[in-house]
């Protein structure tokens, strides 16, 4: 089994900043790609960034220059640093994480969500 444990969202002015977290845990044998998606009421979950086991990165373009991936491979761990905040960055972040387990099996799994609010 694999848990997923966000942390780090709530209410925050615009043009302000929060930073997300995102932790593995469980039969983890490794992470391939590790990343977070958002959903706002109304309408489907989108990317918003995506970070390989390498470093790689891929943004979304309407978060491109505000938003910061990274990772800790070591901590199973996986950071979004959300700066100049709009109202339109409200939703519920998701962490993704494509696992390989123990049993060398991989799959998606995914975090329970977290609130963004950016409201004044």
């Amino acid at each position: 089994q694999v848990q997923l444990v966000e942390s780090g969202g709530g209410l925050v002015q615009p043009g302000g900043s929060l930073r997300l977290s995102c932790k593995a845990s469980g039969s983890i044998f490794s992470i391939n790609t590790m990343g977070w998606y958002r959903q706002a009421p109304g309408k489907q979950r989108e990317l918003v960034a995506a970070i390989t086991s390498g470093g790689y990165t891929n943004y979304a373009d309407s978060v491109k220059g505000r938003f910061t991936l990274s990772r800790d491979n070591a901590k199973n761990t996986v950071y979004l640093q959300m700066d100049s905040l709009k109202p339109e960055d409200t939703a519920v972040y998701y962490c993704k994480a494509d696992v390989v387990t123990t049993s060398r099996v991989q799959f998606p799994s995914w975090g329970q969500g977290t609130q963004v609010t950016v409201s004044s």
